[in-house]
């Protein structure tokens, strides 16, 4: 048997807008992120269990805030790991800092009543 699951969608200027619009109503997590950050490597492997968790339920993305500066300054990230959650395209909740799992499974969840 083949394993099939994949871990959070890695997002850039083009695939950003269609991930959102392509998730209908189901919610878009999005962890902004870079390598160098300490924060953001704690947060890593748990996005990754997010992905996995939450396959067909929400969408769980990153987006690498060094590679896609524009995306950032667009939706406002000033200070890294930023984790925004998106229902309908548009944003519903935000999180700066590690929240640790509890945190993100709470803004999933919350995105997921709304």
């Amino acid at each position: 048997m083949t394993d099939t699951k994949q871990g959070a969608a890695h997002l850039n200027q083009d695939t950003f807008a269609t991930t959102l619009t392509g998730a209908g109503d189901k919610p878009v997590l999005v962890d902004f992120y870079a390598e160098w950050c300490g924060p953001c490597k704690l947060a890593a492997p748990v996005i990754e269990e997010l992905a996995i968790e939450y396959a067909g339920k929400a969408v769980i993305a990153k987006v690498d805030v060094d590679a896609e500066n524009k995306l950032a300054q667009d939706h406002r990230v000033m200070s890294i790991p930023t984790v925004i959650v998106f229902k309908n395209g548009k944003e519903v909740d935000r999180m700066t800092g590690f929240a640790g799992k509890d945190g993100y499974v709470k803004m999933i969840t919350k995105a997921v009543g709304e």
